[in-house]
């Protein structure tokens, strides 16, 4: 479970405190699928970032699993990041110099894992790339970089995804390849999914939507109730091809 309590985030611009977050309250059950939208600027990738552990909050607590995160060690954030959190960025973020293989391979050695180069390939082969393990990233498409970026996220196999626009640097038809990938991923693993979107689209697949507008949610409507059950998506969850 993710708990935040009184989460903001306040930066210094020309000279001025700007407020990115006001003060948020949010739980995500074990097992949900939540959708965070807005328009840009509204605090969306800032709210996924501090939940990852990537940021710090300026007030508030984030609990993972009953961690505050807010608390612990640089050292101690780095394991719970590598062994609870897999996250997925819209530009990828693979380290060019290394193969398809390598990339994913990466956090699986951090680890420490005895099963590394298998269980690569194995999620190689999960996401339609067993024969691309030795490309670079230079030589594959956006799409084929997007899935071995998913397939690094799943390495260590966490409980928790955290996706940042990870169709917004894509076209539309791969854009859903990819996001039924993540689907597909979120139903057979159980996984708690958090997804920054500008896709109502997607959104409407969720459990619930969190909509932000100048740091602060918004209440307009579009909220799925919070009380589904973690962990069954909706046996109609399924992007329709696009034609």
């Amino acid at each position: 479970m993710i708990e935040l309590r009184g989460v903001s985030k306040t930066v210094t611009s020309g000279g001025r405190p700007l407020t990115i977050l006001h003060p948020l309250d949010l739980t995500i059950r074990s097992g949900q699928f939540l959708a965070v939208l807005g328009p840009s600027g509204s605090g969306k990738s800032t709210l996924l970032g501090l939940i990852a552990g990537l940021d710090e909050p300026s007030s508030g607590e984030i609990l993972i699993d009953g961690v505050d995160i807010t608390k612990v060690s640089e050292d101690a954030l780095a394991k719970l990041r590598g062994e609870k959190i897999g996250f997925v960025f819209q530009f990828f973020h693979l380290v060019p110099s290394l193969t398809a293989f390598e990339n994913i391979l990466i956090p699986m050695e951090i680890a420490g894992r005895r099963d590394a180069a298998t269980r690569a390939k194995r999620l190689l082969g999960e996401v339609g790339l067993a024969d691309r393990g030795h490309h670079y990233p230079s030589q594959l498409s956006g799409g084929e970089q997007q899935r071995v970026a998913i397939a690094r996220a799943l390495a260590n196999d966490p409980p928790i995804i955290m996706a940042d626009e990870p169709t917004g640097n894509l076209d539309s038809t791969t854009g859903k390849l990819i996001m039924q990938l993540l689907l597909d991923v979120r139903r057979m693993r159980q996984t708690t999914m958090v997804l920054v979107t500008h896709d109502a689209e997607l959104a409407s697949l969720a459990d619930s939507r969190l909509v932000l507008r100048d740091g602060r949610p918004v209440d307009d409507g579009s909220r799925i109730p919070l009380d589904a059950a973690p962990g069954t998506p909706d046996p109609a969850s399924r992007l329709e091809p696009a034609r």
